[in-house]
């Protein structure tokens, strides 16, 4: 009997047959059967890794609990190992994952479903989701031409400078706002110089390589800078406060960190790893055109072409000026997510943009993937599962003599690394958080500069394309390719891993670690 016919069990399994067979021909028939067959072996081998999870889940569940570790801490450990497998390969969407998350929390770990539910809606993922709601705000203006105009203007018309001053302001702005958004807003200004420099992408090969990652690396080097640079550093923020943060305790004070003192630790490593990308992506690519005038003279008649600023445009810049005021002198009292749901209330109120646009423009799956991923980490804390790896993680590494000091903290810089580029740097630091801080108080060392390399290790993701979301940003414009990435994405990490080195040793005990 067929596959087909195996539909239906007995005479009506023949009829069926019989009657496909009437109306399709013998070749026809089995055709359709091929067909169906093909149709079910692609579906599997989509699903291979969402399988492979799942078996790995079950064969977890089902050994022995390793003794230190709770039956419950098991469970939680189980969940993130199935969860960072589906991070990794994406067998079904990510928020998909966020949703099984969830569901396990409540069946698997018997939580009630209003406790899991207050820990998806923290400080950390309003902040992502009104930086969302900012981003589209803000793209909304189409401001790319003229900021690109801008930098020429401050740089000259060399290809070196151009390249730095790109970097540079991708930065800045990426420091505040979130480098997706930024990275957004730059490619169209990459993407206007290189096509008005050359239409053929092989005679500007290398020159887009250098504009791109340009804009990508500074966004990513950026991201470390501010608590708004991106979700990795307000998910930090929170996790400090939860694990250690007791408020009848004056000594657990410091842990709060907020938007000025986080400026005060990163800032400066921001500031001096700008030169360098410029540096390591001038000796990896070597730009095809030294200098870009004639781009440039196109580019100025572009811009006279779109007039003056529009009064849109100022209000905009001094929504976007005053959002930044707020997370300055305010996120310690009412928290960084409360200041960027205001500005963007303030976006929709002043009509800078249409809640449609919002709502179409925001990725919503992100904010509740986050939210997953941070509930996620608070019950490795809760269970004890976080401090059980952190135990085993640091008996290893006294095995060979690295469990304090440079040897732990290169430890875990290239732990994170690794982890960041497999999945976003948001999804790396909620699950690597609690395991890295329970490191700091099972090695006797500072979680605050624990919790800092963690956190900025999680940007060194230069080494694929779905590292950060600049990175895939930038790939979408079609002139990189995955090799593009590797070739200076290993320099870009050896150069950062060693500048923050030397940052937590000798600048970090300055500013109180």
């Amino acid at each position: 009997m067929s596959k087909l016919s195996l539909i239906k069990d007995g005479p009506q399994a023949h009829v069926a047959s019989t009657t496909w067979s009437a109306r399709l021909g013998r070749q026809g028939y089995h055709q359709l059967e091929y067909f169906f067959a093909q149709l079910n072996f692609y579906y599997f081998w989509e699903k291979r890794w969402f399988i492979v999870a799942i078996a790995v889940g079950f064969f977890l569940l089902n050994i022995p609990t390793p003794e230190g570790l709770t039956r419950e801490g098991m469970i939680i450990l189980t969940m993130s190992i199935m969860a960072t497998i589906m991070f990794v390969t994406e067998p079904i969407p990510l928020p998909t994952v966020a949703l099984l998350i969830i569901v396990g929390q409540v069946i698997l770990l018997g939580l009630e479903s209003n406790e899991v539910a207050r820990s998806l809606m923290t400080d950390s993922v309003l902040f992502i989701m009104g930086s969302l709601m900012l981003a589209v705000a803000l793209i909304h203006q189409k401001l790319d031409q003229r900021i690109a105009w801008l930098i020429v203007r401050m740089t000259g018309t060399k290809t070196a400078n151009i390249c730095f001053g790109i970097s540079v302001v991708s930065g800045i702005l990426a420091s505040f706002v979130g480098e997706h958004t930024v990275a957004a807003m730059m490619l169209p200004v990459g993407i206007t110089l290189i096509t008005l420099t050359s239409t053929d992408r092989k005679k500007v090969r290398n020159l887009a390589a250098v504009i791109l990652f340009s804009i990508s690396y500074g966004c990513s080097v950026a991201g470390i800078g501010t608590p708004s640079g991106g979700a990795r550093n307000a998910i930090m923020i929170g996790y400090w406060k939860e694990f250690f943060y007791d408020p009848a305790n004056p000594e657990t004070h410091r842990f709060l960190i907020d938007y000025v003192k986080w400026m005060a630790y990163a800032y400066p490593m921001f500031l001096i790893q700008l030169p360098l990308v410029t540096w390591v992506l001038l000796s990896t690519f070597k730009p095809e055109y030294h200098n870009l005038t004639r781009p440039v003279a196109k580019l100025r008649k572009q811009v006279e072409l779109l007039g003056p600023m529009s009064i849109s445009n100022y209000i905009a810049i001094l929504l976007f000026l005053l959002v930044i005021f707020g997370w300055i002198f305010f996120s310690s009292m009412v928290g960084m997510g409360i200041i960027a749901i205001l500005g963007a209330a303030a976006f929709l109120v002043a009509g800078q943009v249409q809640w449609e646009e919002i709502n179409s423009g925001v990725n919503w799956g992100v904010v509740l993937l986050y939210g997953a991923a941070i509930s996620l980490g608070v019950q490795m804390k809760d269970t004890g599962a976080a401090e059980w790896v952190a135990e085993n993680f640091i008996f290893i590494l006294s095995t060979i003599g690295i469990e304090t000091g440079l040897g732990l903290w290169a430890a875990i810089s290239l732990l994170t690394t690794f982890v960041t580029n497999t999945m976003s740097n948001g999804a790396a630091v909620a699950v690597l958080g609690p395991i890295t801080l329970n490191m700091a108080t099972v090695a006797n060392e500072s979680p605050i500069l624990i919790g800092f390399i963690t956190s900025i290790s999680s940007a060194f993701a230069y080494l694929t394309v779905v590292g950060t979301p600049a990175s895939t940003i930038v790939y979408a414009a079609g002139y990189l390719t995955p090799k593009d990435f590797l070739k200076a994405g290993w320099r870009m990490v050896i150069v950062s891993t060693i500048l923050m080195m030397l940052v937590a040793k000798f600048y970090w005990p300055f500013v109180g670690v």
